[in-house]
């Protein structure tokens, strides 16, 4: 018998994430069709434990995110030091990844746009969930309407105070331009000086990841908590809009990987995108599994050299640093999730807002962490910069997994097709010189 319990093993994370989810689900629609949300005892449990719950597991992921973006976002540019080795190769490996996750982002925002699948909730239920009371509520959504925009938006990018930008959920695009520069910074001027800031600053990074990993397991717990507080008020409505966004989420996830990648692999590699993905399955389907992009990277690596036929100099460079850099999936999986919550409280975003959603989304995808679930602090605070509760995220988190999955398969797939890109310029071009020599 101890034997037994001895090699039991642990019911992983997403596995207790989903129970947390389903049972705050099973409470709240009991309790909203049976004694409903404005009984005494109802609102006292809503008022004294389930939302602090909520709120510090909330307080603890703001706390750390901003150190972790920051970090992140510096070392996944830093890593491009490489660049003044292989030339070329680094800064077309960072143009693709630039141009294909704002592809993905576009994308994802014109199908959440069109199809609104967080739209059609009562105003007056939304505004209750949104806020404790209504002044409360109407000041988050005149929040919206603070933002620069304009002009005033571009310039706001380029802190004057990086300090005082780091203390503002509306300016965390500014913190992320200066983590944007000093990566830069680091690729140009290499010096022993420079390396020892570098470990410094991925130091920071592992002790960020680690302190997320402890709050992340507080997470099942909040996801129950959160999940009761909008069931009790929703009920089977919020199902309807969960499904409608996870099916946009999908959706979007799926063009791109089949439809946009398909025409980059064929215009700009040559490849037929048949033979292409014929020959990735084996890492789309790890990746699937694992939801991680780091994890799949061996199998990546070895897909590339005896699936395709990559130069293994071009392979690993694009495949290594697109496993941090590279998040197309993620990016998408952003910019779509933070609109739906949008649409769902009714804070309504201006084209410049959204616009600021997507270059913080592609920013964001070069500084999420390759792990499961990296991209939910970045979906917190962009929520929080453009003026939509945060509290939100407790709408996706039961089905995040799911959605985790299949965007690290796009994220996987994509750093493939952007070495096969970069190998055909690079291949050529030995020829090239073999030639003349």
């Amino acid at each position: 018998m101890s034997e037994a319990i001895r090699t039991r093993t642990k019911l992983p994370l997403h596995w207790k994430m989903l129970i947390g989810f389903l049972a705050g689900l099973a409470a709240g629609l009991v309790v909203h069709y049976t004694v409903g949300a404005d009984v005494a005892w109802v609102q006292m449990l809503t008022t004294y434990v389930t939302q602090p719950a909520a709120t510090i597991f909330l307080r603890l992921i703001f706390m750390l995110v901003i150190p972790l973006l920051f970090a992140a976002l510096v070392i996944g540019v830093s890593e491009m030091g490489d660049m003044r080795a292989f030339g070329r190769v680094g800064w077309r490996t960072l143009l693709y990844t630039v141009v294909m996750s704002g592809l993905a982002v576009v994308l994802g925002l014109v199908l959440v746009n069109l199809f609104k699948p967080g739209a059609g909730v009562d105003e007056a239920q939304a505004l209750k969930l949104l806020s404790d009371n209504a002044e409360r509520a109407r000041g988050i959504i005149s929040e919206a309407g603070e933002q620069p925009k304009g002009l005033d938006m571009l310039l706001s990018i380029v802190p004057d105070n990086i300090v005082a930008a780091a203390s503002s959920n509306n300016t965390i695009l500014s913190v992320m331009f200066f983590a944007l520069m000093l990566g830069i910074g680091l690729v140009i001027a290499r010096n022993e000086a420079t390396e020892t800031l570098k470990r410094g600053i991925q130091g920071l990074f592992d002790v960020s990841m680690t302190l997320i990993g402890m709050v992340i397991r507080l997470a099942p717990y909040a996801v129950a908590a959160l999940m009761f507080n909008m069931t009790v008020v929703f009920g089977w409505d919020l199902l309807g809009k969960l499904a409608e966004y996870v099916l946009v989420v999908v959706l979007a996830l799926a063009l791109h990987l089949f439809v946009t990648y398909s025409i980059a692999l064929k215009l700009l590699a040559g490849w037929s995108p048949l033979k292409f993905f014929k020959g990735v399955q084996e890492a789309m389907l790890l990746a699937f599994s694992t939801a991680s992009s780091n994890a799949t990277l061996p199998t990546s690596l070895r897909v590339a050299d005896e699936k395709l036929g990559l130069p293994p100099r071009i392979s690993r460079f694009v495949l290594t640093v697109g496993a941090t850099a590279n998040q197309n999936g993620t990016a998408l999986f952003e910019g779509v999730t933070v609109i739906f919550l949008a649409q769902f409280f009714g804070v309504e975003l201006s084209l410049a807002q959204q616009v600021t959603v997507m270059l913080v989304c592609i920013l964001g995808g070069i500084g999420t962490a390759g792990v499961p679930s990296g991209s939910l602090p970045v979906v917190a605070l962009i929520c929080s910069m453009v003026g939509v509760k945060p509290e939100g995220i407790g709408l996706i988190l039961g089905v995040n997994h799911f959605l985790d999955m299949c965007r690290t398969t796009l994220n996987v797939t994509g750093d493939l097709a952007i070495a096969a890109m970069v190998s055909k310029g690079e291949t050529e071009a030995v020829v090239e010189a073999t030639e003349t020599a």
